[in-house]
């Protein structure tokens, strides 16, 4: 008897929240979490798949422990941070002298730039503001305390975000601190058990509005809520805001770090916790923000090799990441001079070599029926969305495969599920007709060239690799893909 699948493609459901925002109906948004849950998510950050995050400031002088450096040296007193301090500063030296040695002198905004498009990646976010307080930008509100007034003398903000578009498509977003550790009128908010807002009507509304309309970000990545709930912050009228009125409200997304309760709740994409990976399929669109060095976002030198994740690593947390809906955020730190580490830029242009093969399992793909093998591990899928499906009405599914097979160079994988047959049909939800899942043909990406072996023996799907020697003069490592064409004979 002829079983039916009914596979749920993220894309296509709308309790997903993704879909395209149609600009000549725009809907207002109430300034409350039940009305702005309800915006669809904009289609470019669900195709976009893979973004850079850009730690950098102040705390790139001392470049020891994290960029918590600050509060971990002052307010938590650890000692290995006391006797760095006392070791190679001057008694009394304040956190704030650091500042004139956060030169950027040698800091190039399309070098970078550059680096960001051949990564792949397609969009980044710079902390515009971390918890120190210290700004990117000529802020207002922090008189003396920002890169125009002391360190670079230069609008870091303005010169990256002009480069980014000038050189590359890359969306352009911002990370912004809520809280700052040492400020005088968010510690007395705190001490007034947040009845008070001052901080916020004369510091973040203030510095917030300035950042959106004047540089425009297509990303708000907000932090440093952990301590006040979002009423405090004033979350909902800000994005509210944001959705209706700003000059990005189009294309504009927010995360969900907007008070106490807010992470894993609200927000456009989830981030829920750094290093978020479930490994499982999630509902609502997700982003797993992860350091390249293991250990700290900020740039710093009290590290060794094992400290960075390996070309390898990063690939495969791509792959179990975007096969779950979700998108990648890898945080680079570059150094006080502006300079992003040799280090960094391999890993980067090693991302960037494997995207330019493997891409297409990657950008604007959706998770498939099942997200990796159930029987052979390392084996993760994607599929391509109903506007990619070509004309002859063909599917294709991705296999991607993080160990190679070296004792039989063969692979076993069941992209059903090992309990469906060859009888089995499928349908996509929003497509009228069902569809047979008969595989028409098997590409390995990279190797288009070269016919590949293959076989269904019941729900399997046996394929033979090309020989070693051959995927290795095409560059291919970290992971393979192969891209299974289904043909639909209905």
């Amino acid at each position: 008897m002829e079983k039916r699948l009914f596979i749920v493609l993220l894309f296509l459901i709308n309790s997903f929240g993704i879909g395209l925002i149609n600009s000549d109906y725009r809907q207002k948004y109430e300034p409350k979490w039940s009305s702005l849950d309800k915006r669809p998510l904009p289609t470019w950050y669900d195709e976009a798949k893979v973004g850079i995050f850009i730690h950098w400031g102040v705390y790139s002088v001392p470049s020891m422990g994290s960029e918590w450096f600050w509060t971990d040296w002052k307010n938590l007193k650890y000692k290995n941070y006391i006797e760095f301090m006392e070791k190679n500063y001057k008694p009394g030296f304040s956190y704030q002298e650091f500042a004139p040695e956060f030169t950027a002198e040698l800091f190039n905004a399309t070098q970078w730039s550059l680096l960001f498009r051949d990564s792949g990646a397609k969009y980044i976010v710079l902390t515009s503001k971390h918890h120190d307080g210290y700004c990117l930008w000529p802020s207002l509100q922090s008189f003396g305390w920002n890169s125009m007034d002391v360190g670079p003398k230069r609008d870091i903000i303005g010169e990256l975000s002009s480069a980014i578009r000038q050189h590359s498509d890359i969306k352009f977003g911002l990370y912004y601190s809520l809280f700052e550790w040492f400020n005088r009128m968010y510690i007395n908010d705190k001490l007034h058990i947040f009845l008070t807002e001052d901080y916020v009507e004369q510091k973040v509304r203030p510095e917030q509005m300035t950042l959106v309309k004047q540089y425009l970000p297509e990303i708000i990545w907000s932090d440093g809520d952990w301590e006040a709930p979002d009423k405090y912050w004033k979350a909902e009228e800000f994005i509210a805001w944001l959705y209706n009125d700003s000059p990005v409200r189009d294309t504009v997304v927010t995360n969900d770090r907007w008070g106490i309760g807010t992470a894993c709740k609200h927000g456009d994409f989830y981030n829920c916790k750094d290093r978020f990976n479930p490994g499982i399929l999630q509902k609502h669109k997700w982003e797993n923000a992860f350091t390249l060095d293991k250990n700290s976002w900020g740039q710093r030198y009290d590290l060794t090799l094992e400290d960075f994740m390996t070309s390898e690593e990063v690939i495969h947390e791509i792959i179990t990441t975007v096969s779950c809906n979700g998108n990648v955020l890898i945080n680079v730190g570059p150094t006080k001079y502006g300079t992003i580490l040799p280090i960094f830029e391999e890993r980067l242009r090693d991302m960037g070599q494997w995207l330019k093969v493997n891409g297409e399992a990657i950008y604007a793909s959706r998770p498939w029926l099942q997200q990796n093998d159930t029987v052979t591990p390392g084996v993760w899928y994607t599929s391509r969305s109903n506007s990619d499906i070509s004309q002859n009405g063909d599917i294709f599914v991705y296999a991607m495969v993080l160990e190679y097979p070296y004792d039989t160079n063969t692979l076993e994988i069941y992209p059903w599920g090992r309990k469906f047959h060859e009888t089995t049909t499928v349908t996509l939800v929003g497509l009228d007709d069902a569809v047979d899942p008969s595989v028409k043909s098997i590409v390995m990406l990279g190797m288009e060239d070269t016919k590949i072996k293959w076989q269904l023996n019941g729900a399997a799907v046996n394929i033979e690799f090309p020989p070693k020697h051959h995927t290795d003069r095409r560059g291919l490592k970290y992971a393979w893909t192969f891209k299974i064409i289904i043909e639909n004979e209905l």
